[in-house]
């Protein structure tokens, strides 16, 4: 199998670098959805110590509003973890970038151990980042059930005050 010097075409280096800098566009996006959700836990928390302070709650309620506030504290945990592992991700992807760009540049200069090195710890650190994703999209995959959860509960509250109150009226 030939090698591709990096000398002879202008894109063998590119595709040592695509790789690695799409990942971290990527990554950047999901970064910044994860601050958004984090950011929006954070206005639900509020909402729900406003509610605990508005009126006595019955034993019912109570324990319905500690759980709630249990379940998205719960979320804000996993969405830190999420992000933790997504700003790996980043690192390792910028790192991974730089380390096949600078092992590219000096591929001309350095001898075959030299490049096989760097391109070793390229791969190692892409590995790393895409690991991190993993990790990440599974802690931010974690939060949406315990959001969906809530949702469903606050569904079925709904529907019972509605079934109540069609209930009466009639």
């Amino acid at each position: 199998m030939d090698q591709i010097n990096p000398m002879q075409s202008p894109f063998a280096v590119l595709t040592f670098i695509a790789a690695p800098a799409l990942l971290t566009n990527a990554t950047s996006v999901l970064a910044l959805s994860t601050i958004n959700r984090m950011l929006r836990t954070r206005d639900r928390m509020s909402q729900l110590f406003e509610q605990s302070q508005q009126k006595e709650h019955s034993p019912a309620e109570a324990r319905w509003l500690v759980q709630k506030v249990n379940r998205v504290e719960h979320q804000a945990v996993l969405l830190l973890e999420a992000l933790h592992s997504i700003y790996l991700a980043l690192s390792a992807f910028v790192a991974a970038t730089l380390v096949t760009l600078h092992g590219a540049g000096m591929a001309s200069l350095a001898g075959t151990v030299w490049l096989h090195l760097v391109a070793g710890l390229g791969l190692a650190l892409g590995f790393l980042g895409v690991g991190s994703v993993v990790v990440g999209c599974v802690r931010l995959f974690r939060a949406t059930q315990l959001s969906l959860l809530s949702i469903r509960e606050e569904a079925d509250l709904i529907r019972e005050r509605q079934s109540v109150q069609a209930g009466s009226s009639a």
